[in-house]
């Protein structure tokens, strides 16, 4: 048998909910036993759209307003066609899955919605609403790393654990949770798109702390790309030049494109700043270094001894 592409999977997490209209299978008459008793949840129930609430434990707090509006079209048409799954709560329905189509519910200002009871505590609630949104990638990468965070934290797990419940590598935990070290600032950058993760995890490599929001704030206004980043994490993490080396450029250099292809690679080599100066067939290769340290890692690299 297959193995479910995360962690249990939402079919068996949810039970496999029917849809809405679905017929019932028809017993097979060589079957004798008689049937157990229905379990009432179990079926597909329709209830006041204002009798269900958002769970607090759901990882996913943004919600695009064109996509709902979208899915609220889709539901004019054709209806709720999946139901929604709750648990009962002190006197009303707690989502456990569906928060979009109840969203888009309350947009067409609904009177009804179908639902599916189930009981389940805190933590299957939790692991489910991670699953349902890993499996359709609607949670942003800092929603991620807060589920990955509450699921290990409020349960006292490993991140090998949480890595099992939800299907994933331990490594993507790790790497996920890892984002949780930045500013909050800098955590909302990301959640807005107006950084990517990539950047993010240049960022998270400069040691001192105080840097990584200014650090943010000039990718942004600058236009940064990741590898543009890399370079200013690099000039950051070292002490600033004398003055009569000059301001460093963070942009690719203008002039021959072929020229500018090889500075990065060498760039990229040295693992810190390359000037290539090229021209007819002559030029220079200018390799900066900012500590003894950093002279040494270079020399090792072009495989020269010092002594």
């Amino acid at each position: 048998m297959a193995k479910p592409a995360l962690g249990r999977g939402l079919g068996a997490l949810l039970g496999g909910s029917p849809t809405v209209g679905q017929p019932a299978p028809v017993a097979s008459p060589q079957i004798s036993a008689p049937a157990p008793a229905p379990d009432l949840r179990e079926r597909v129930q329709r209830v006041p759209l204002n009798r269900i609430q958002a769970s607090p434990l759901q990882p996913r707090k943004d919600f695009s307003e064109a996509s709902l509006r979208e899915l609220a079209d889709s539901i004019r048409e054709q209806g709720i066609v999946q139901p929604l799954i709750v648990r009962e709560r002190n006197g009303h329905f707690e989502l456990i899955a569906g928060e979009r189509r109840w969203r888009a519910a309350q947009l067409l200002q609904l009177a009804e919605v179908p639902i599916i009871t189930r009981e389940a505590d805190d933590r299957t609630v939790l692991e489910l609403a991670l699953i349902e949104n890993l499996q359709r990638e609607n949670l942003n990468a800092v929603e991620e790393a807060l589920g990955y965070a509450q699921l290990a934290e409020q349960f006292k797990l490993t991140q090998e654990e949480v890595a099992l419940k939800v299907g994933k590598s331990r490594a993507a935990v790790a790497n996920a949770t890892r984002l949780l070290k930045l500013p909050a600032t800098v955590l909302a950058y990301l959640r807005e798109g107006r950084i990517s993760v990539g950047h993010a995890k240049v960022l998270l490599s400069l040691e001192e702390e105080t840097l990584r929001q200014p650090a943010a704030e000039r990718v942004i206004k600058e236009g940064l790309n990741v590898r543009q980043t890399e370079v200013l994490v690099a000039k950051l993490a070292r002490p600033a030049l004398p003055k009569a080396v000059g301001p460093e450029t963070i942009a690719p250099p203008a002039g021959d494109p072929h020229v500018a292809r090889l500075e990065d690679k060498l760039r990229e080599r040295f693992g810190t700043k390359v000037h290539l100066r090229y021209s007819q067939g002559k030029g220079a290769v200018e390799i900066a270094f900012f500590t003894d340290d950093d002279l040494e890692r270079i020399l090792q690299l072009l495989e020269v001894r010092a002594d």
